[in-house]
């Protein structure tokens, strides 16, 4: 399995992210958008995903702000992040791209819809959720969570835990020649802190107002064996949410790399639905 090559792309105004680009078959090939899970980086969310998707498409991922190589910021919220989306769709002029997301990248793509809808060509949303709170164990370790990084922002920004990410980063510069080792460096590229910070604003997270509002086509990859996002909650947010398609897998939580023989063929047939009904003039009405 290759591991793709990235650069720094600067977001105009916002700062830099690392990308990777993956060319498809052809010049013209769709754009699919890749947004990955908390406390992960683009690559160690999708790395067993971007092959397969190279085939039909063009692939591209972003460490998100605070995770990884991603824009170092004073604060994280999930709102920037989706603006840093919209700024790379711009950058990397990809027109109306088809925006995947895994768990809190899932969260970040319904937000670039509602933030910047007509960037967006279509959604694939993965062990998604449309809030967090949902029960009494989640509403306890959110508000505790935002507690506790109200008392270590500080530490969070500090020189030496921004300098120990970076310095795991740098090492993903060299060709990776052991895939334990690589995954290892990608998951420590990330600090503890931000994870805390990012899990904090996900739990302030609350699209159900708008979900029925969404007018591309969407297709919703339900992990059925989840402890972290209810299945029940990721096929009733696909309910509200027009002409959506719902792919499930009997997978868990980390499905997209642990369980990646059952995820990916899941995640090629909802972005192929996305893209086939993206490209039908009767859109939504079809469904």
């Amino acid at each position: 399995m290759r591991i793709p090559d990235g650069r720094m792309v600067d977001l105009p105004g916002r700062g830099e992210a690392f990308v990777t680009d993956t060319p498809g078959p052809r010049p013209d090939s769709p754009a699919v958008v890749l947004l990955h899970a908390v406390g992960c980086t683009g690559l160690l969310t999708w790395f067993p995903s971007i092959e397969p998707l190279a085939r039909r498409y063009r692939v591209i991922t972003m460490d998100q702000r605070w995770h990884g190589r991603g824009i170092q910021s004073d604060e994280f919220s999930v709102r920037d992040c989706a603006d840093d989306v919209a700024a790379l769709i711009d950058e990397l002029e990809l027109g109306a791209p088809i925006v995947v997301g895994f768990s809190m990248g899932s969260i970040i793509a319904q937000r670039v819809w509602r933030q910047h809808p007509t960037k967006v060509g279509g959604l694939v949303l993965c062990a998604t959720t449309d809030r967090f709170r949902s029960t009494i164990a989640e509403r306890g370790f959110h508000t505790a969570m935002g507690l506790a990084m109200g008392a270590t922002r500080g530490i969070s920004r500090s020189r030496t835990a921004v300098r120990a990410a970076r310095s795991a980063a740098t090492a993903l510069d060299l060709k990776p020649t052991d895939m334990h080792d690589w995954a290892l460096a990608e998951f420590r590229s990330t600090s503890p802190w931000a994870v805390g910070q990012a899990v904090a604003d996900l739990g302030r997270h609350h699209s159900r107002p708008w979900l029925s509002r969404i007018d591309v086509p969407t297709a919703v990859v339900v992990t059925l064996k989840d402890k972290v996002l209810s299945p029940k909650n990721q096929i009733a947010l696909a309910r509200k949410i027009p002409g959506a398609t719902v792919h499930d897998i009997p997978a868990g939580h980390a499905a997209c790399v642990l369980e990646s023989e059952r995820f990916v063929p899941a995640l090629l047939d909802a972005v192929g639905t996305v893209n086939a009904r993206r490209r039908s003039p009767r859109r939504l009405s079809s469904a």
